[in-house]
């Protein structure tokens, strides 16, 4: 993702600056999509696992990037606190 556009970038919802998922996180994200476990804030299942995406600072709400293109909608953000074996940092 470019850096430019990446330091812009803030949640929707709470103006909250945004970073990269790291691989750590990325991978515990993925296996709970694996397992069914991931809903988006709208409610629906997550089915398709992440290539990248991006947290929030504050690590509560996380938006999948498709094809180097955030997508910012409040309804299709992930809260974190579903994820049972999130990483506790980065």
């Amino acid at each position: 993702m470019d850096k430019r556009l990446l330091d812009i970038l803030c949640c929707p919802v709470s103006k909250t600056p945004l970073r990269l998922l790291s691989k750590t996180e990325l991978d515990a994200l993925n296996a709970a999509i694996g397992d069914g476990q991931v809903d988006s804030v709208a409610g629906t299942q997550i089915r398709e696992k992440l290539t990248e995406a991006l947290i929030t600072v504050d690590r509560k709400v996380i938006y999948r990037v498709d094809d180097g293109i955030p997508v910012m909608l409040p309804e299709e953000g992930i809260g974190t606190t579903q994820l049972q074996s999130f990483p506790a940092t980065a």
